[in-house]
């Protein structure tokens, strides 16, 4: 299941996570926001154990969406080992998601 992070829970669940984190920055407003949340809960359920998905609402953590430079939405962080390794703008399908993360 898809946890929501804010700025207090966000290093404890991305940055010392275990596994490889997708961080999906959103706003409930954003019409491309709510296409990829399924596409990354889909990805989430099939991949089970190997990585996981989080979501950061841009409107009620702002300064965490500062922190991180997101200036536009869906912004997709890839971390593993606590370090971003990739950052995407737009909607990804479940293939690249996969891809990015080496799964």
């Amino acid at each position: 299941m898809i946890k929501n992070v804010t700025k207090s829970t966000y290093e404890a669940e991305v940055l010392k996570s275990d596994v490889p984190v997708v961080v999906d920055f959103w706003a409930a407003w954003c019409g491309p926001c709510l296409m990829q949340g399924p596409i990354l809960e889909q990805v989430e359920k099939e991949n089970e154990g190997k990585m996981k998905v989080v979501k950061v609402n841009v409107d009620e953590e702002g300064e965490l969406a500062m922190t991180f430079g997101v200036q536009s939405i869906p912004t997709l962080l890839f971390y593993k080992d606590g370090k971003v390794i990739n950052k995407a703008i737009g909607v990804r399908d479940a293939t690249a998601v996969k891809k990015t993360l080496g799964i």
